[in-house]
């Protein structure tokens, strides 16, 4: 695996994470807190320390040593500020070559494209880079914005899975979708 060096979009930057980037995470955190738990996990106050921002940046550093998970953050051009977070987890080599995709977009920042410019930049990488054939991506149905986005990224709906995550103390049905790397058909 090829370490990657930075993307530059028209409007961004994405860029796997680095060990200094935990006070720009914990920003991200704190401003999104309210915009992102309808979509998250229920978190612990802990979440929102930088403590736990600098654990998260170390335990992503092995997931990557480890060829685990690949966690991007999205900045401004000046990257001052997070605008989104990518992760492609879940790995799993072999006869599969196949991740799971999960992203998140500060509020200020949705409606724009910018997942879209991001993803789009990102996902050649990992069908490449990582050798992925399959990357998928799940969402809750009423998620119309999610639904919107890979549908344009070209993911296509593969099924639906009742009760599926936990999220804001809810199971939750998800749609499933997945995208197929295009030059490995038949491969």
């Amino acid at each position: 695996m090829t370490l990657i060096h930075p993307i530059t979009t028209a409007r961004a930057r994405v860029r796997l994470i680095e060990p200094s980037d935990a006070s720009r995470l914990l920003q991200y955190r704190l401003r999104n807190r309210e915009h992102l738990a309808p979509w998250e996990p229920l978190r612990d106050t802990v979440y929102y320390t930088l403590e736990h921002c600098v654990q998260t940046l170390t335990d992503s550093r092995e997931a990557m040593r480890l060829d685990r998970a690949y966690p991007f953050l999205v900045l401004d051009l000046a990257e001052s500020e997070i605008i989104a977070s990518v992760t492609f987890s879940n790995i799993v080599r072999g006869a599969f070559q196949a991740c799971h995709l999960g992203y998140s977009i500060a509020e200020r920042w949705q409606g724009q494209g910018l997942m879209q410019e991001a993803l789009g930049a990102a996902l050649p990488w990992v069908f490449h880079e990582l050798d992925m054939h399959r990357v998928m991506a799940n969402y809750m149905p009423r998620n119309a914005r999610s639904a919107k986005l890979l549908e344009r990224l070209g993911f296509e709906r593969e099924g639906y899975a009742k009760r599926y995550l936990q999220i804001a103390g809810v199971w939750e049905d998800h749609v499933l979708t997945s995208r197929i790397r295009a030059d490995s058909a038949g491969s």
